[in-house]
């Protein structure tokens, strides 16, 4: 089976994403872009940030894999176009930076509910997070690199 030219188109993607992020310790949480099939382009950036202690650095990104939680849900909520994680070790904390893309605010209801611009958290949070913030940002996606830019783009 030959992958369709969205596939290939979002592949790429993801490749430029890893390199365009660079020496930062990046994971790609990204939604699964090589199989994603939607035409919307994401609009709307959302941050946010939280810190573990550096030695539970590797369980929280594992944890953040995990169904029903962090990335996980941002993939399985129609309008998320992906997702990226950065992690940078300080001494003895390792800081989060979670990028989500989304094609509307009404995805973003879906994902968070009606209070859109509080941070949701999960249930095992407590158990990782020394440090969370307790508000997102949200960011119009106003220019990008053109792989960036086809992001769901038929």
């Amino acid at each position: 089976m030959s992958s369709s030219p969205q596939a290939n188109r979002n592949s790429h993607f993801v490749d430029r994403t890893l390199q365009a992020i660079g020496r930062a310790v990046a994971t790609p949480i990204l939604a699964p872009l090589r199989e994603h099939q939607a035409v919307a382009p994401a609009r709307i950036a959302r941050t946010w940030r939280g810190a573990t202690t550096a030695a539970d650095a590797d369980a929280y990104l594992a944890y953040l894999n995990q169904p029903g939680v962090g990335a996980a849900e941002y993939r399985r909520t129609p309008g998320n176009r992906g997702a990226v994680v950065l992690r940078r070790i300080k001494g003895d904390r390792a800081e989060f930076l979670l990028i989500s893309l989304w094609t509307s605010e009404e995805a973003i209801r879906a994902f968070a509910g009606d209070r859109i611009s509080e941070a949701r958290f999960f249930a095992e949070d407590d158990r990782y997070l020394i440090e969370r913030d307790l508000h997102v940002d949200h960011y119009e996606i106003v220019d990008a690199d053109p792989h960036l830019a086809s992001l769901g783009n038929g």
